[in-house]
């Protein structure tokens, strides 16, 4: 394949995993360089069984572990959520989280380009949660009308660092819980038990309070025609509880407070 070709319309993308990498744009792009002309010295350095995209930021990773160039800290009237966030991180920890939930591989694509399992690729973006939550633990309010699950949600949320201040199984008990304490993450299903809604009862609560969102839920489709927070993020059921992890420290990493489309 004709490599510059093939890696061409992906550096945008490494150059931005590069910023939040490094901690600055300049030292993001001594490294792209470096891994340019790495490959330009030796074509076969290109990992031959990859895609193009894996394969160029596997090449950029293995100069980033093993080129020292200087880095750069970010400066201060610069930073944003995700660029203070992304310091508290370790280094390994912190490739993971950012390639997963940044630059959006696959958990198998992250080990390609990690050279690791996959099992350690699940680990590493465990860990970044917790360290995640360390510095943004927050209070968070749960509306789900199914008990299990409910329960099942709690125990993520806890195992994060994060305080439960209450589980809401209808329209009304939610907007009492949110009254009583505004809630720093709120994790929501859409259809409840009575029949109301939970995109109705956020929707709501928003009116007053700018908050992050996560719905979970079996009817993807009403979040995609209602009348929804933006910027909202969706788990459908069933789920799985590395995903709800990584998305509330996705969530939380980049300050993502939602607000009601008017």
């Amino acid at each position: 394949m004709n490599i510059s070709r093939e890696i061409a319309p992906h550096l945008p993308y490494l150059r931005r995993f590069a910023r939040s990498l490094c901690g600055s744009q300049k030292s993001g792009d001594a490294y792209v360089v470096a891994t340019l002309e790495t490959l330009v010295a030796d074509l076969d350095s290109f990992p031959p069984n990859m895609p193009a995209k894996v394969g160029l930021y596997h090449l950029f990773m293995t100069c980033w572990t093993s080129i020292p160039i200087n880095v750069d800290e970010m400066p201060g009237d610069e930073e944003n959520a995700a660029q203070r966030n992304v310091s508290l991180l370790t280094p390994k920890s912190r490739q993971a989280f950012l390639l997963r939930t940044v630059e959006g591989f696959s958990l198998q694509d992250v080990a390609a380009i990690l050279s690791i399992s996959v099992p350690e690729v699940e680990r590493l973006i465990a860990e970044a949660g917790r360290e995640i939550a360390e510095r943004v633990a927050t209070d968070v309010l749960i509306i789900e009308d199914e008990a299990l699950i409910a329960q099942d949600i709690e125990f993520i949320a806890r195992d994060l660092g994060h305080n439960v201040i209450g589980i809401a199984r209808t329209h009304k008990e939610a907007i009492e819980l949110a009254k009583g304490k505004r809630p720093g993450l709120i994790l929501a299903d859409i259809q409840l038990a009575d029949g109301s809604s939970g995109l109705n009862a956020v929707n709501e609560m928003l009116d007053s309070f700018e908050s992050p969102v996560i719905f979970i839920t079996a009817f993807p489709e009403r979040l995609l025609t209602g009348e929804r927070p933006e910027p909202a993020f969706l788990i459908s059921k069933p789920y799985k509880v590395d995903t709800v992890k990584a998305t509330i420290s996705q969530a939380l990493f980049f300050e993502r407070k939602a607000s009601r489309v008017a």
